[in-house]
C-alpha cells in the first residue's frame, strides 16, 4: 500500500475535510444517518455513555469506576432505546467525538444515538467521528457548547460528511486498525516503563530514609513497624518530640494559600491560575485561618493518600488544615522525603479506620506514628543524595511521557489524514510520473 497523496483531488467546499479524493463525494450528514427515536423498552439493559469506556453498561460502569450512577427502576418511557451499530452523541462528544455502540439497550434522553441509513462501514466512521478533525467541526456547531450545552441532532446535521466507497471504508478501517495497535503497543511499553520507574522512585525513597546510604551499616530492630530494621547507630523517636502543632491564627494581610497534592502548599492566586478554577477566600474575619511559617509540614485533608507537604512560604490557610512546626534540629529535605514514603503513609493510613471515607487526619493521627531518630548531618546527606537520585529518575520520566505524547499527536494526525482522504491506500493505483 502506498503512503501517498492521492493522485487526482478535489475542493470539497467543507473547511474540514477541504481536499478530498475527486471520486468521494460530500453529502449532509443527515442523509447518512438519522436520529433513532424509540423509546426503551421496559427490563432491557441499561447503558452508560462515557469517553473513557465508549458505550458500556450501567452495572460494568459502577464496578470500573467504583461509585454509583443513577438508574431508572420505573417509567422505561423517559430513556431512549439504542442498537448495536448505532453511534452515540453524549454530553462530551464536544471534547472526544462520538462513540459507537456494539451493545443495544436503553440510554439516557441526555443522548442521541444516531442510526446509519446508507454508505456507511462502521468501523471508518468510528475513526472519523473521533477524529480531531471531526471533533473541532463539532466544536464549531455551538458557542455554547463549552459551557454545557448538550449537542442535539441539530448540531449533528451541521457538519457534512464524505461519501466514501464502502470497500475503500473498509481499507482505511483496516489500515487503522492496524496502525494504531502498532502505536497502541508502544504506548503501552512506555507506560509500563513508567510504572516500573515510579515503583524504583518510590522504593528507593522508602529504603533510604530508614535505611540510610551506606549498605554495610550493621542494622537493628527498631520495634516499629513501619521502620522495620534501621541503622544500628539511629534511635525511635515519639513524632511530638520533633514537631508540634502550630496553633496560630492568621495574621492580617498575609497571603492565603492552598495546599494541594500536585503542587505542594502555594499561593491561591498561583492555585486558581493553574488549574484555571476558584477555590474560596476568606476576605474578612482572618481569625478563622491558620499562620504557616516557611519550613512547617501540612498535613491536609489528602495526607492519608500523598503524605505531609513541606511549606517554603509563611501566609495564612483553612483551619482544616494542620501545621507541624519543628521543635528541634532537623533537615527539612530529609522530612520532605520521608513523610511522602509510601511506608510512612501507610503507617499514616493505619492511624485511622475511617480515613478512606473521608475523615480528617489531625495531630493526634501524626503522634501516633514514631519517627527515626537520625543524626541531621546524616539527614542532610541522605536529602542530597534523595534530590539527585530522584531528579534523574524524574527526568527520564517527562522524557518517556513526552514521547508518549508525541506518539498519541502521531496516531491523531494519520487517523485525521486517512479519514479525510489524504493517504493513498489504493494497492493497485500507479505512481504518478
Amino acid at each position: 500500500m502506498k503512503l501517498t497523496a492521492p493522485v487526482a483531488t478535489r475542493e470539497s467546499g467543507v473547511r474540514w475535510l477541504r481536499r478530498i479524493p475527486a471520486h468521494w463525494g460530500v453529502v449532509q450528514s443527515r442523509r447518512l444517518f438519522s436520529e433513532r427515536n424509540e423509546k426503551a423498552r421496559e427490563g432491557e439493559q441499561q447503558l452508560t455513555v462515557s469517553q473513557k469506556y465508549g458505550l458500556i453498561a450501567q452495572s460494568e460502569f459502577m464496578e470500573r469506576e467504583g461509585r454509583r450512577v443513577v438508574q431508572v427502576l420505573k417509567g422505561y418511557d423517559i430513556l431512549k432505546r439504542t442498537q448495536a451499530g448505532d453511534f452515540v452523541m453524549s454530553m462530551r462528544s464536544f471534547q472526544g467525538g462520538l462513540e459507537y455502540s456494539t451493545l443495544s439497550g436503553a440510554i439516557s434522553s441526555a443522548y442521541v444515538p444516531l442510526k446509519p441509513l446508507k454508505w456507511v462501514h462502521n468501523d471508518y466512521f468510528r475513526y472519523l467521528f473521533k477524529s480531531e478533525a471531526y471533533i473541532q467541526e463539532l466544536q464549531s456547531t455551538s458557542d455554547l457548547v463549552r459551557d454545557g450545552q448538550a449537542l442535539r441532532f441539530e448540531n449533528f446535521s451541521k457538519v457534512s460528511l464524505p461519501v466514501v466507497p464502502i470497500e475503500e471504508q473498509e481499507r482505511i478501517a483496516s489500515y487503522l486498525d492496524r496502525t494504531s495497535e502498532r502505536i497502541d503497543a508502544l504506548i503501552a511499553k512506555k507506560s509500563r516503563f513508567i510504572a516500573l520507574l515510579r515503583e524504583k522512585r518510590e522504593a528507593l525513597i522508602a529504603h533510604t530514609v530508614t535505611k540510610g546510604l551506606i549498605g554495610s551499616t550493621p542494622l537493628k530492630p527498631s520495634g516499629v513497624g513501619w521502620l522495620g530494621d534501621i541503622p544500628a547507630h539511629w534511635g525511635v523517636i515519639q513524632s511530638r518530640r520533633v514537631f508540634a502543632e502550630r496553633n496560630e491564627k492568621a495574621r492580617a494581610g498575609e497571603v492565603q494559600l492552598t495546599v494541594s497534592q500536585k503542587y505542594g502548599l502555594i499561593a491561591q492566586s498561583e492555585f486558581m491560575e493553574r488549574e484555571g478554577r476558584r477555590v474560596v477566600q476568606v476576605l474578612k474575619g482572618h481569625d478563622i485561618l491558620k499562620h504557616v511559617e516557611a519550613g512547617d509540614f501540612v498535613i491536609s485533608m489528602r495526607s492519608f493518600q500523598g503524605g505531609l507537604e513541606l511549606s517554603y512560604l509563611s501566609g495564612s490557610m483553612s483551619s482544616a488544615y494542620v501545621a507541624l512546626s519543628p521543635v528541634k534540629e532537623i533537615d527539612a529535605g530529609y522530612f520532605r522525603h520521608l513523610f511522602k514514603s509510601s511506608t510512612y503513609i501507610q503507617a499514616l493510613q493505619s492511624t485511622s479506620d475511617l480515613v478512606r471515607d473521608g475523615q480528617a487526619l489531625r495531630f493526634e493521627n501524626f503522634s501516633k506514628v514514631p519517627l527515626p531518630l537520625v543524626p541531621v548531618e546524616e539527614q542532610r546527606a541522605i536529602a542530597a543524595y534523595l534530590d539527585q537520585a530522584i531528579a534523574r529518575i524524574d527526568a527520564l520520566m517527562l522524557k518517556t511521557e513526552r514521547s508518549i505524547g508525541l506518539l498519541r499527536e502521531h496516531r491523531t494526525s494519520i487517523i485525521t489524514a486517512a479519514v479525510t482522504g489524504k493517504i493513498d491506500l489504493c494497492a493497485d493505483r500507479e505512481e504518478p510520473a
